[in-house]
């Protein structure tokens, strides 16, 4: 059983690292999507028939955040009991 101390250091940690993770995502998509898609239409270079900015931004994007979070959830967030006995 954990004192509300702990539960509130635990907690403070989980949610700091959810937030880096949510930065990490938007600075992700903003430079993909925007560094990659400022160009003129006519010089877009192509994956899987997606514009690269939006394959990188979006698609690619999307599967490395769910891995990340995956593995966050898995090594660094711990079980905290809400019960009051």
């Amino acid at each position: 059983m954990l004192d509300s101390k702990k539960k509130n250091k635990i907690l403070r940690r989980e949610a700091l690292i959810t937030i880096g993770l949510y930065i990490f995502f938007f600075m992700w998509w903003y430079v993909f999507a925007y560094g990659l898609g400022s160009k003129e239409p006519s010089q877009y270079s192509y994956v899987f028939g997606f514009p690269g900015w939006f394959f990188y931004s979006c698609i690619l994007g999307y599967v490395v955040i769910c891995l990340l979070l995956w593995f966050v959830v898995k090594k660094f967030f711990v079980e905290v009991d809400f019960d009051e006995d």
